[in-house]
């Protein structure tokens, strides 16, 4: 069971990264207009086939609360105050009472009713006006917008209120709690109090006006509260359930008893740096406001107690905020003194302290992430015309790449890998030997070469584009090499055109169509278009995503790229 539901090691890593994401984030919230909470299996720990990722989203300027005597917990200038009124509803369920709707939030207005002379929120209508899907391909089931990320990985997504005070029709719960769990955790439980979600009870009066209680992070905290053996036994009744009672086929649940349950060196570090890659904190990092926002948020968790999985996943995330902030800054403020500083030294004096920060930023972040990290660095000497300077970082990355023990996603040389990294920090492992695909924000200008590709990703809903490091490194090489040496230049498309034709899903596993429609730019660019004709023709041929998913546009772009070729 430990190799279906996880070892104790696993599970501490998922859960710590986890955890650290939802800090980052509550601490950001802070200085934003709503909270996120992820919850679901994923949260508790499991990363099984059936295992779904759910979050919660609220306002934090509008709140629920049972008796008005809570009100004075509260700055009613800046809250909006709701009362839940249990007195008409069935167990579980209660109508949310605007006492002073003068007041409320001005968004509210469009999603209220009058009865009984008192102004309510209608859940039916709060779930038409503020759900808006993160994701294409998602539906509208009970109170949440669900579907699956990727294709791969089922999600749930609810809007909410948040209650900060525990339901008094549940204060029987907290007297049952004898032995399990332990009084500190339910003393937590209580105080973290509920949330309200968007629908209504079926067989209720008032379905369409009505909300739900939601316990769902107290049911996390009681997961957390497991020892390893209740957590396996939990996950048993969640196989059963997923895989037996809502399937029509009896898949085989049990592994052999003889399976290792201690993980070895190189596989505790697969895992974790699976999570650190897998698990971003934000989608908004391509803002200054919201860089600014979490890179504080990033500092409030300095010299506060940390695991060590928290750790790093702190320090990589450190680098990602980092990246965006140095192209917003120069971006934003590039443009800025171009339209609004006058005479040449002004201008030169400015760019030059914007182009130090930046800079700065970017090496530093070299410092936190992954071996792949670097490219930022190498892309901003381009950017900035540092043709030398971009291809002194690439020839680090490229040594780099080229030892035996290095790390792309979970593909390893293990016996190399120990033998290389084995007792060393897992900064010193992330700096030196682990590469993770590069993620670039769509609406955030890199180089100029991807800027159509980022734009046609804009017209969905994905907020980044995903490329293979070694396919951006060659890229990069043949760009900086086409201002310097033309014959260099043609080794960098020759290397590139080596890499995509014959890679045995190693390194551009699920990247295919990205990877050829870059190597047609680049053939593109030098003049040779058959050549590139072929290769955005490989790219159509790859595995389309469905209207709306990131493999649909990269078929959208290649279709434009490769269409005037058809006719030269």
């Amino acid at each position: 069971m430990c190799a279906l539901v996880g070892t104790p090691q696993e599970v501490t890593i998922r859960r710590d990264v986890s955890d650290i994401i939802d800090i980052v984030r509550h601490q950001a919230s802070n200085s934003l207009d709503y909270t996120m909470m992820s919850s679901g299996s994923f949260r508790e720990g499991f990363r099984m086939k059936s295992s779904d990722y759910d979050s919660m989203h609220w306002p934090n300027n509008q709140r629920v609360v049972w008796d008005l005597c809570q009100v004075q917990y509260y700055d009613i200038q800046r809250n909006t105050l709701i009362l839940a009124d249990t007195s008409e509803s069935p167990p579980g369920y209660a109508l949310l009472w605007l006492p002073i709707p003068n007041r409320a939030a001005k968004s509210l207005s469009s999603v209220v009713f009058r009865m009984n002379n008192r102004v309510y929120i209608s859940s039916s209508a709060y779930k038409e006006t503020f759900f808006s899907p993160m994701w294409p391909g998602s539906n509208v089931h009970g109170p949440c917008h669900s579907g699956f990320y990727g294709g791969l990985i089922e999600y749930d997504e609810a809007y909410c209120l948040a209650c900060d005070f525990w339901p008094p029709s549940a204060s029987s719960w907290i007297a049952r709690c004898h032995s399990w769990p332990k009084s500190h955790v339910v003393r937590d439980i209580v105080s973290h109090g509920c949330h309200f979600v968007a629908i209504g009870h079926k067989l209720g009066n008032h379905e369409d006006e009505e909300w739900r209680i939601s316990f769902s992070l107290a049911e996390q905290k009681l997961v957390y509260s497991m020892n390893h053996c209740q957590f396996l036994t939990y996950g048993i009744l969640k196989l059963f359930m997923n895989d037996v009672l809502n399937s029509n086929h009896n898949p085989k649940l049990y592994k052999s008893i003889e399976e290792p349950t201690l993980l070895s060196e190189t596989e505790l570090d697969i895992q974790l740096f699976k999570e650190i890659y897998t698990n971003r904190v934000s989608t908004a990092e391509s803002t200054l406001k919201s860089c600014i926002k979490f890179l504080n948020a990033v500092e409030f968790l300095i010299g506060t107690p940390l695991t060590q999985y928290q750790l790093v996943k702190i320090e990589k995330h450190t680098a990602c905020i980092l990246q965006s902030t140095s192209f917003v800054l120069y971006n934003t403020f590039t443009a800025f003194i171009l339209h609004n500083v006058q005479g040449k030294e002004d201008i030169n004096k400015f760019k030059y302290i914007i182009d130090k920060i930046a800079h700065r930023m970017l090496r530093l972040a070299a410092k936190f992430g992954f071996i792949s990290d670097t490219l930022f660095l190498a892309m901003y000497y381009y950017k900035t015309y540092r043709y030398k300077e971009a291809l002194a970082v690439l020839q680090i990355i490229n040594v780099k790449t080229a030892q035996p023990f290095l790390m792309h996603l979970q593909s390893v040389n293990e016996e190399k890998y120990r033998e290389a990294m084995g007792g060393l920090s897992w900064s010193t492992k992330a700096r030196e030997a682990v590469m993770s695909n590069v993620c670039l924000f769509n609406d955030l200008c890199y180089f100029n070469e991807l800027i159509i590709e980022q734009q046609s990703s804009l017209q969905s809903p994905w907020y980044f584009l995903f490329i293979p490091p070694l396919v951006l490194l060659r890229m990069l090489e043949f760009l900086c090499y086409s201002h310097i040496d033309i014959k260099k230049a043609q080794t960098a498309v020759y290397d590139l055109q080596v890499l995509v034709h014959h890679d045995q899903e190693v390194f551009l596993k699920g990247l295919k169509d990205i990877s050829w429609q870059i190597l047609g730019i680049c053939q593109h660019m030098t003049g040779n278009l058959q050549a590139a004709l072929y290769s955005y023709q490989q790219s159509l041929r790859q595995v389309r995503g469905a209207p709306g998913t990131p493999g649909d546009d990269i078929f959208v772009r290649t279709s434009e790229e490769a269409l005037p070729l058809l006719f030269c």
